[in-house]
């Protein structure tokens, strides 16, 4: 099974089912005529261009009054990629580079980049083999394009730089040279093309929120689980309450909890208390405010991977080549840094919740283990999940509102945009783990209402999760049982 990449409208679905499956790409009929008339039309437009154009005749940044003579812009493109890949600290996860190598070539196939139809197909067979580049976290300013990752994601292109190949990190001519492939003469402005766009920023986002979309509703059933187990009480799920005040998510998690929790003994018994915690009460409001914004930021990821953002963009139709700011990162670097926000918000609320539950009330245990005192129990895991909150909210500082002037004052605004994707990685990697210590914590509070069930869902949860992660009697090292519980969560069957 083939993907064609074309200008139809590439979904974020679409995308995850291509990584999950290992489905091969290539240009359709069409991209690739796009890609070769624009290519044809600027080597055309360069025989008769008669005035300096940005970054096609001329330096780039500042230098962009120093005309280039002809017969070195070839020079000039690989000087740009060689000079740029200036990367530091730790290197990108190998899915996110690989999605970085899908997004260039989706970018370079809409015919406004001037890229040459090799280049393209060497991105694609970069993507298919599974051949990707060793790319480092740091360095763009989320401005003038992803510059830094986007060249070091490029050398591989013209022979030079790393790659990750079948488990191994080697020099990238030596898999070339196994492979029979040339390196690639890169001609004008393609330089500028591979390095100039937002795929840095665009492939950590589109990882972002598809993990974060999964978390979310694992958070809907976890905090179902941690409700059942507390003795909470089901009346802030009902529909009445949100149908005055509509906003979608806090209807849609207020539905998820009623049909999670549909069937339960115990969120169906008599009640003592007359109101539940904000942790549990709040939810839909919360879990509710999590939803809409994970909704919005896809949308603008979704507009951003359907885009051309390198610069120049060239036009063969209207015979026009426009210097412009499409790789400026600002429309996706705000969005990315209230994704932050979001996601930290379902760690504090869930962290919140395992409190609720060690805290020995409504007749559950101290620290959830029947004899506290000659054991800690579920002391400590709390102590890790507050511990990742606190981080979080340190992340959550959103980058997008600072800017550091670079170019000697030509790029005097700049997104930092590609802090803003790192950080939110991160974010969201600290979520996966707060909310598998919920878990741990809710399993273990299920026991102790034995012999009432919770609903079925839960239960099939509940039986599943008990296969790798056992009940705790006396203290045990919690390392690996937490581990298991994030690993639990990577399953996407439960939800």
């Amino acid at each position: 099974m083939t993907h064609y990449i074309s200008k139809d409208r590439l979904s974020l679905e679409k995308l995850k089912e291509i990584i999950d499956t290992h489905t091969k790409i290539a240009l359709s009929e069409e991209a690739v005529n796009d890609v070769i008339k624009c290519r044809k039309y600027l080597d055309s437009k360069m025989e008769d261009i008669g005035r300096p154009v940005y970054g096609i005749t001329t330096g780039f940044g500042s230098l962009y009054n120093v005309t280039i003579p002809a017969d070195e812009l070839s020079q000039l493109q690989y000087n740009l990629v060689v000079s740029h890949a200036c990367g530091a600290g730790e290197t990108v996860r190998p899915e996110i580079v690989k999605i970085m190598l899908f997004l260039k070539a989706q970018s370079l196939s809409y015919g406004h980049s001037g890229a040459q139809l090799i280049t393209v197909q060497r991105l694609i067979d970069m993507f298919n083999e599974d051949i990707l580049p060793v790319v480092y976290q740091q360095g763009s300013l989320g401005a003038s394009g992803d510059l830094a990752p986007l060249a070091h994601m490029s050398l591989p292109l013209i022979g030079l730089g790393e790659v990750l190949y079948r488990g191994r990190i080697r020099p990238s001519a030596e898999v070339w040279a196994e492979k029979g492939w040339e390196p690639i003469t890169l001609q004008s402005k393609e330089g500028l093309a591979l390095l100039n766009g937002t795929q840095f920023m665009s492939a950590h986002a589109v990882w972002s929120i598809l993990k974060s979309m999964r978390l979310s509703r694992w958070a809907d059933r976890i905090g179902a689980m941690s409700l059942d187990a507390y003795d909470g009480r089901i009346e802030p799920f009902l529909p009445l309450t949100h149908q005055l005040r509509p906003h979608f998510g806090q209807i849609e998690t207020g539905k998820v909890f009623m049909e999670t929790l549909e069937g339960s003994e115990l969120i169906n018994r008599p009640k003592e208390h007359v109101q539940d915690p904000y942790s549990f009460r709040c939810i839909p409001q919360i879990h509710g405010a999590v939803k809409d914004n994970i909704l919005y930021v896809k949308s603008v990821i979704e507009n951003e991977i359907n885009s051309a953002t390198d610069n120049p963009n060239i036009f063969p139709d209207e015979d026009m080549v426009i210097s412009a700011g499409n790789f400026h990162g600002e429309p996706i670097a705000i969005p990315m840094d209230a994704l932050a926000i979001a996601m930290s918000e379902l760690a504090s609320i869930s962290e919140r919740r395992t409190y609720q539950l060690i805290h020995g009330l409504r007749g559950l245990p101290k620290y959830l283990v029947a004899n506290p005192g000659l054991n800690s129990g579920f002391m400590i895991p709390q102590y890790t999940a507050a511990s990742i909150v606190s981080q979080n909210k340190g992340l959550c500082w959103p980058a997008s509102c600072d800017s550091i002037p670079s170019s000697q004052g030509q790029e005097d605004h700049v997104s930092m945009g590609s802090n803003s994707a790192t950080k939110l990685v991160r974010v969201v990697d600290n979520v996966e783990t707060v909310l598998g210590i919920e878990l741990f914590n809710a399993a273990q509070a299920l026991e102790f209402r034995r012999p009432a069930k919770s609903s079925p869902i839960l239960e099939r949860i509940f039986t599943d999760f008990r296969k790798v992660v056992p009940f705790i009697d006396n203290d045990t090292y919690m390392h690996p049982l937490i581990e298991k519980s994030v690993q639990f969560l990577r399953q996407e069957q439960y939800i």
